[in-house]
């Protein structure tokens, strides 16, 4: 971490895809910004492979956070590994406060904050987190290793998760309310010819059992007359939603969806804020690495043709 300061022309709060992008845009055009993140990457960092982003045949999710990270701080871009816990308007900008306890001055704010995960919110799911239940694959899967998992969810997050433990696990259920997998189909086409893989369509995990560690799954529908499965490990990939509360605090139109209003230039319901990524109401609802460093760019040069009339 690079020397930080009390002042910059814009403080960029995420450090996933966007928030990175916008930083190196930023930089090229001379604007002085800091970024601000709990963890590089955000969920992009958890990804076990990556076939569809430009110049890349296939990535880690590790490898590529890495590599904007280092283009980003090439540029001399500064990164906080910290969260943001207040933004307070000022007369002529911002004060972001973090956890831990540094107040930095703004002139602008970029929130590419991104989203978290969907949890099944059932009695037992907290109690297992890490005893059993995850959320990442790429992070668990070792744990493991010749073991019976189950994977809840039907998009492209939880076919990589459970195309991934299938190079590690014994066996892998794969759970999913529909009767129609969704994502691309070069996933789906793998997880049906896998063997390891067994799909379970119109079914829900209603309950999760235990003592001091996750033992087996509850289902509404029977598999092989039992409701009952047991497993070593449930990772969880249904989705996920935006993490809004500092636009809320601002004041920042949301969507029914609770993603941030943003007009094509990223900009937002509040003067001085602008909104880039996941969380945004942009790029037609295609959350993709490549829509979410579109934005972040949008967003950075708007910025600087705003920064040239105020300054």
């Amino acid at each position: 971490m690079t020397n930080i300061k009390e002042k910059y022309s814009l403080v960029i709060i995420g450090a996933g895809p966007a928030g990175l992008t916008a930083s190196i845009y930023a930089s090229r055009y001379k604007v002085d910004n800091l970024v601000i993140g709990r963890a590089v990457g955000g969920l992009v960092f958890e990804a076990h492979k990556i076939c569809n982003f430009p110049s890349e045949e296939e990535i880690t999710g590790r490898d590529l956070t890495e590599k904007m990270k280092n283009h980003a701080e090439s540029l001399g871009s500064s990164i906080l590994m910290d969260q943001v816990s207040r933004i307070t308007r000022e007369v002529d900008g911002f004060e972001v406060s973090t956890e831990m306890g540094k107040s930095i001055f703004a002139k602008t704010v970029l929130l590419s904050i991104g989203t978290e995960h969907r949890k099944l919110n059932l009695p037992g799911e907290e109690k297992f987190l890490g005893k059993g239940i995850s959320y990442c694959a790429t992070c668990d899967a070792m744990f493991y290793k010749d073991k019976t998992v189950a994977v809840i969810g039907g998009g492209n997050s939880a076919h990589t998760a459970s195309l991934y433990l299938s190079e590690v696990a014994k066996r892998v259920y794969q759970i999913y309310r529909g009767d129609n997998m969704r994502g691309e189909t070069v996933w789906i086409d793998q997880l049906t010819n896998n063997d390891k893989i067994e799909i379970l369509y119109n079914t829900q995990v209603v309950g999760i059992k235990g003592e001091n560690r996750l033992e087996k799954i509850v289902l509404d529908t029977p598999y092989k007359n039992q409701k009952e499965i047991l497993i070593d490990g449930l990772f969880i990939e249904i989705g996920t939603i935006p993490r809004t509360s500092l636009a809320e605090n601002l004041g920042v139109d949301l969507s029914e969806n609770r993603n941030i209003k943003v007009s094509s230039s990223q900009t937002t319901s509040q003067k001085g804020i602008w909104a880039a990524g996941d969380i945004t109401t942009n790029s037609n609802g295609l959350r993709q690495i490549v829509t979410a460093s579109s934005e972040g760019a949008i967003a950075a040069e708007d910025i600087f043709k705003f920064l040239q009339v105020v300054e």
